[in-house]
């Protein structure tokens, strides 16, 4: 740096520091700026104390009422919980760790320690800000909502032990003796966490208009398992409402539902396999549930409950409840009571007896042995078998019998023709009789079992037991094997092709081919036996592998069974009984009520016919 420079930065330094010596306040404009501000605080504070009071809306007004200006809220009740600590609480036992936040004293979130999510992650119920716990109420005309307050923990991080059992007080605090709590109760080895909300004090701090409190809990549930589509159909929030059976909102849709008809006793958002459920042990006396459809990736669904607790204006008061987090396991949720086990869809009547007093008490006889379920499902398919095992056998024989009966059929079809399908079947009916053959023999015993095939349906889809249980190349026998990925959507198949369904469409075309070589059916009949597997591998290809791993071995035991069957059926022994039966006499022939409805029926068609045709005939001559 030369000289000249030097001396030309040393002026300007110079200028500055004496401008800005010389441009500082006095003492007398510092004194006058203060005076200035003072009265301009004053105005505010007065200002604010002539605004009209806000009207004090009901409950349910206050759960949609906007929001009050932050100044106003911080000098109003609860002025002192708008800010605290935000140190959780851990409450933890053998199958829980719940988090519970100072902001709401509520649960923020619920892991279940036992359990991993599709991608072996931490399976956590729910947490984020989209959920929300807390009650809500008119107070010196404010909307009071909780969850947004800051509770005061009675201690630290709790551990609970196997045979111990603990207890958490979150409190909110109003003022001198007036406060509310939340009381939190934890046992070893067990999925419920008891909650206890009691007021103190709080009967001259709730607006005097109002008769309840508003229990307001929302959540948004994120995906657990590997196929969402299957897990959001399966996921819905159900109640049980006074006497009455539980009920459920919408699988399908975003619905709200009012709740007025009686009190309710429990409520649930519930996914496939694991719900997060509320029992009030007095009862909610009304209320409000709603479930929204996501169209976030990765988020199941959203829910949200309010529900009104009956506010006893009085020193002290308490409303007792109990969560349970866990697993949707039919004999965990019975052990709850209330009949939350019936939130498992086992099917419609008949189906879902079938399924629970016969399919399910065997499968957990089965599990006794600490056999693999891939093993369990075997041995529960071949028990099942030899149970039906006589009716597949009458089916096989009648078959038999109608394939024998063939040719003479079409023999009386070349006779009669095709243009009186009526005398046609009265034919038919003759020759059935004459044979002794029950046309319906082979079909009742299949639609006999049909109510078994069908319960499969309901039964493997719900079956908590199959969660992440692998086999063979199947990893999760609870949902699709996705052998296939096509990388693209294909209507009715989606992206992906499992090999069990294949393995189980292609035992189903065989079993259908040689079922048709059986019964001899031809026509419409024998290609509507083939299209029908190809329409089910497009249902069930999305379904559980397990569920089709049943069905392919339910085939692969059918032929054999059939196999077996016709070592030790002669055609020709059938053949030789058909012809006695034709010669035995008409009043020795017994006949079905069935076939007599059906004879009835068609001599009254044939009947009805000859009429018309020589009335026909008549107006003709009438007219030449």
């Amino acid at each position: 740096m030369d000289r000249n420079t030097f001396t030309g930065l040393f002026l300007i330094l110079i200028i500055l520091v004496g401008s800005t010596y010389l441009m500082q306040p006095s003492d007398e404009d510092i004194k006058r700026e203060k005076a200035k501000q003072t009265q301009d605080s004053l105005a505010r504070v007065t200002k604010t104390k002539a605004a009209p009071s806000i009207p004090l809306p009901d409950t349910a007004k206050a759960v949609a009422a906007a929001a009050i200006d932050s100044t106003l809220i911080k000098s109003g009740p609860f002025g002192a919980a708008q800010s605290g600590s935000n140190e959780p609480v851990i409450l933890e036992n053998e199958f829980l760790k719940v988090r519970i936040d100072p902001r709401g004293g509520r649960i923020s979130s619920v892991q279940l320690k036992n359990f991993k999510t599709y991608t072996q992650e931490p399976l956590i119920m729910f947490e984020g800000e989209g959920n929300k716990f807390g009650l809500i109420f008119g107070s010196a005309g404010q909307n009071i909502n909780t969850n947004d307050l800051y509770f005061v923990p009675s201690g630290k991080s709790l551990s609970v032990a196997k045979s111990d059992s603990s207890s958490l007080t979150m409190r909110l605090t109003h003022s001198a003796g007036k406060y509310i709590d939340y009381i939190y109760s934890l046992k070893g080895e067990s999925y419920n966490v008891g909650l206890t909300i009691a007021t103190t004090g709080m009967q001259d701090v709730v607006a005097p208009t109002q008769q309840h409190i508003t229990l307001n809990w929302e959540s948004v549930l994120k995906q657990k398992e590997k196929d969402l589509p299957g897990e959001q159909k399966y996921s819905s929030a159900y109640y049980k409402q006074g006497d009455e059976s539980i009920d459920n909102l919408s699988l399908s849709e975003s619905e709200t539902k009012a709740l007025n008809e009686g009190k309710i006793k429990w409520f649930s958002f519930k996914q496939h396999f694991f719900s997060n459920v509320l029992i009030a042990k007095n009862s909610f006396d009304s209320g409000e549930l709603t479930v929204n459809t996501s169209p976030d990736a990765g988020t199941v669904k959203s829910f949200a409950a309010k529900m009104q607790i009956p506010f006893q204006r009085q020193e002290t008061s308490s409303f007792p409840m109990e969560f349970y987090f866990g697993p949707n396991q039919l004999n965990i949720l019975e052990k709850q009571g209330f009949d939350i086990e019936k939130q498992i869809d086992l099917g419609y009547w008949p189906l879902k007896y079938i399924n629970r007093w016969v399919v399910l008490p065997v499968f957990n006889f089965l599990e006794g042995f600490g056999w693999g379920y891939g093993l369990i499902i075997l041995v529960l398919t071949i028990l099942l078998k030899m149970v039906l095992l006589p009716l597949t056998y009458k089916s096989y024989l009648s078959m038999a019998k109608m394939r024998i009966l063939k040719p003479e059929m079409d023999e009386i079809k070349g006779k009669v023709g095709e243009d009186n399908p009526t005398l046609l079947q009265q034919e038919y009916l003759k020759l059935y009789k004459k044979a002794g053959v029950n046309p319906l023999g082979g079909c009742l015993p299949m639609l006999l079992q049909l109510p078994i095939i069908m319960a499969f349906f309901f039964f493997f889809p719900n079956l908590f037991e199959l969660r992440q249980q692998s086999f063979l190349w199947m990893e999760d026998l609870s949902t699709y094997d996705a052998f296939f990925k096509l990388g693209f959507e294909v209507p009715f198949l989606g992206n992906h092709i499992s090999l069990m369904c294949i393995l189980m469409t292609i035992s189903t075309l065989i079993y259908t081919y040689f079922n048709n070589q059986v019964s001899g059916a031809t026509g419409q009949m024998k290609y509507i036996g083939y299209i029908t597997p190809i329409i089910f591998f497009g249902v069930l290809n999305s379904f559980p592998s397990g569920l089709n791993y049943y069905y392919f071995l339910a085939n692969l035991m059918t032929f054999a069974q059939q196999y077996i069957i016709r070592m030790f059926v002669d055609d020709n022994k059938i053949h030789a009984q058909i012809q006695e039966n034709k010669k035995k006499p008409a009043s020795e022939k017994k006949t079905s009520g069935f076939q007599k409805r059906m004879e009835d029926y068609m001599r009254q068609q044939q009947a009805a016919k000859t009429k018309g045709a020589v009335e026909d005939k008549g107006s003709k001559k009438k007219l030449k």
